[in-house]
Formats: structure tokens, sequence, C-alpha cells
């Protein structure tokens, strides 16, 4: 079978063999439980290679479902080689920011995730999955490392997540609107979940024509012309000859192209007697079936799960006086919380080893709330933000910051 072969590659395939166990500290918190162990939910402060050797004697074998958005390696991360492997080569690597013009930054980037991986999956119950999130610069090397290391027998699908709801108008080339995120099992015992109808309710599929029962939804979205001019363009119903133009506030959510293809596929809905002035977009409920939930497919549109400016207000929301700018792949609550409905159960653990901000704990958290689960969560960071972002935006949390929409009230 075909291998997946790179500078590094033999020092480091045992390597998670040889990381020494670590002494985990207990930290108390004062603003939460007073007492705290380590079957409570954790936030990890540290390398992850370390922490995860350390956890995995208390939960090898006991995680449902493990969620990871490892560095893009894109060359401007600025992140640092740091597994001290016993090997010339490597000890070279030590300590030294890896950017776009390292030439070996593939190879060091394949040796910071195979021992990662290999730990990770011994996490795993026999009935478990891993997410990973990725985009174009190195989907490639991670599919062949997934391969390996969890076996291809076990990909379950490559989803498509739309993080954009619009393309940069400024962008050079073709602009870029989505990242992968990589599914694989760990052996055949594992069954992924419908989503609940409730993600839509029922009673907003109101309308029905000879293709089936379908919803409206908006067809404009939060930005202005100035900032999508783009999106800024007439559209005419075919019905009356009419031109509508969208607002100067709010423009449409679709390209020219996008719609073209929107009428060519008659997804434009125009009222009931279709004299209506203002567009809405068909979404039709064939997808539902089995138990009266939706099968997940490789598709994630921003509506289903969220998009980049959902995650930067989120965060601007528990930390007002914080740039949410500084990190650039934060993920909105919404696309993790589809993950975990697909694969966990109300009583799962759940394991983040580049915890970052905190959406995966949030995301537990809020579906906790949801479904009345009680669901656990790892966490694990290396960065000096850990206490005070990491932590403290599952405390803000907790505590009801923000305040929900009815609370606000």
């Amino acid at each position: 079978m075909p291998s997946l072969n790179f500078k590094g590659k033999a020092l480091v395939q045992n390597f998670h063999l040889l990381v020494p166990y670590h002494e985990l500290k207990l930290v108390k918190s004062k603003s939460l439980s007073p007492k705290v162990s380590l079957h409570d939910n954790l936030v990890v402060h540290g390398d992850n290679l370390k922490a995860l050797k350390s956890l995995l004697p208390y939960y090898h074998g006991k995680v449902k479902c493990i969620y990871i958005d490892p560095p893009y390696n894109t060359g401007n991360e600025k992140w640092v080689y740091n597994d001290n492997v016993s090997s010339p080569m490597i000890q070279e690597w030590l300590g030294k920011v890896v950017d776009r013009e390292d030439l070996t930054r593939h190879d060091k980037w394949l040796c910071m995730m195979m021992p990662r991986l290999k730990l990770l999956r011994e996490f795993l119950t026999d009935d478990g999955v891993i997410f990973v999130s990725i985009d174009d610069n190195a989907v490639n090397w991670l599919r062949g490392m997934l391969d390996e290391v969890f076996g291809e027998v076990n990909f379950v699908a490559t989803v498509l997540w739309q993080k954009k709801y619009a393309s940069s108008s400024d962008h050079g080339g073709i602009a870029p609107m989505h990242d992968y995120i990589l599914v694989y099992r760990k052996s055949d015992r594992f069954k992924r979940n419908l989503l609940e109808p409730t993600l839509v309710s029922d009673e907003q599929y109101k309308f029905e024509d000879e293709r089936g029962i379908f919803r409206v939804s908006d067809y404009t979205c939060n930005k202005t012309a100035e900032e999508r001019p783009n999106l800024y363009y007439a559209i005419t119903n075919p019905n009356t000859g009419k031109q509508t133009w969208p607002k100067k506030t709010r423009v449409w959510a679709y390209s020219r192209t996008e719609h073209e293809r929107h009428v060519e596929e008659d997804l434009i809905w125009w009222g009931k007697d279709g004299q209506g002035a203002v567009p809405g977009f068909k979404r039709y409920r064939h997808l539902l079936k089995g138990d009266g939930g939706l099968v997940p497919s490789t598709w994630w549109d921003f509506e289903f799960a969220g998009h980049t400016d959902d995650a930067k207000k989120e965060f601007r929301e528990i930390f007002p006086s914080s740039g949410s700018d500084d990190f650039v792949t934060i993920k909105p609550t919404s696309l993790i919380e589809r993950i975990l409905e697909i694969g966990t159960d109300k009583d799962s653990i759940v394991l983040d080893a580049f915890a970052g901000t905190g959406t995966t704990a949030h995301s537990v958290l809020a579906l906790n709330k949801q479904d009345d689960g009680s669901r656990r969560f790892l966490m694990i960071e290396s960065e000096g933000y850990t206490g005070t972002l990491t932590a403290e935006r599952i405390r803000r949390v907790i505590k009801g910051v923000p305040k929900s929409k009815d609370e606000a009230l």
C-alpha cells in the first residue's frame, strides 16, 4: 500500500512512545468548583504532546469525539517546532519559527503532527471519531498521514465548510471560501448521529411545490455595499419584469454567478403569487429522513455551520476589549456543535488538543444546555493565554456571558 514519506519520518514514528509522563498539577479555580479532579472538565496548559501522554492513563479508550484545529502550515502562523527528538537534524529544528521560506516546513509540520495523531488515536473509544480542520496548504499531507495512522479503511468523509459568506472583492486570485474537515473513525463500530430536526423548526417548512416542501430564507447578508460591492447589484423578478436592489447596508448574500445558478435551478422565491418585490431562497426539506433527523452531508454552508465573522462576533461578545482579529483561524461554536451532534452522545468525553480560544469547550457547554447533556471536555493549549483567555472564556460562558437573547430582553 502506498505510504506518505517525509524528512524525519523514521525519527518520529515512535516518538510518542518515548515521551515521558509528566505530573499534572491541578489548579483550583475560585470562580468555579472549589474541588478539582481529573474527572472534571479540564483545561491543561502545556505542550500538547506532553499533556496527551500524561492524560492517556486516565482517558485511554474513553474519548468519543476529538476535534483539533492545528496550525494550517501556511507559513504565516509563526509556529515553532518543539519536539526534543534525539537526532542531530531535528535538534537543529528546535525552537525555530517555521515560516514560508523554510524549505522543510512541510516535513516539520508532518513530524509535529504524527506523534500527536498517534496519541490521539489511543484516546478514542472503539466507536469514536476524530475531526480535523485544515485548508488547502496541507490537506493532501494530512489526508495521507491520517490514512497511515487511522487506516484508509477508517476514512469517513471530507467535509467542506463554507467559512465565508462572500468572496473578497480585492483578492488577487481565486478567493478561498472554504476549509476542510477530515473525519476518521477509530473502527467500523462508529455510527454517525442524525442531526436534530430542531436545527430548523418544522413550522418553518410552510411551502410546497412539485419538488417538495421547503422554507424560505433571507437572500441578503449583514454586509454593506461599500464592504462587498460585488454583492450589490439588481435582481429582476421574471414574473413582473421589475428590478430590485438590496439595501446599501445589507447586500445580497450571493454573487451574481451564484444567483444565476439559483435562477436556473428554480431556487428563488417571489412570494405565493410570484409578484414579490424581494427574492427569497428556497430550502427544501427532502434531506430530512430516517427518525425525523437530518442526514449529515459533506457540504456545510455558513447558514448550517456558521462562518468566521460569527466566530469573531462571539469572541467580542465574551471579550469586548480583546481583538478577535488576533486569532485568524477562530471557529464559530455553531461549527463545533454540528461536529458534536454528529459524533457524540449526551454523556461523551470530548478532546481538543489545540484548544486555542476555547471554542470547543464553549460548544460542549452550549450543546449540553440545549439537550440537557452531560458531555465533558478535555482542552489542551500551550500558549500563554491559556488561563486568561481559554479558561476565562469557559468561566464566562458558565456564568452566562454573553447573555442569551431571551435573557437580554
